[in-house]
């Protein structure tokens, strides 16, 4: 039986794939070392930690458009 057995109709997996998994942990990353480097008061080093956000969005959007993203060539299911 497959993963995807119990999944309401329709539901595309919530994001299971590489290219989520990827983005979400910068992102995660990103905000954490922004957390610190704000509350040790170093602004240059919240506002890299803010391009790495968005580098992580970026990020899940390329590794979707190449196969990575739910139900792509390249993904695990």
């Amino acid at each position: 039986m497959s993963d995807k057995a119990n999944l309401p109709v329709g539901d595309p997996g919530h994001g299971d794939s590489v290219a989520s998994w990827a983005a979400v942990i910068t992102i995660m990353v990103a905000f954490a070392a922004g957390t610190l480097a704000f509350w040790f008061d170093q602004p240059v080093l919240v506002w890299a930690s803010a391009g790495l956000a968005v580098v992580g969005v970026v990020l899940g959007f390329i590794l979707k458009g190449a196969g990575y993203g739910v139900n792509g060539a390249k993904s695990k299911h």
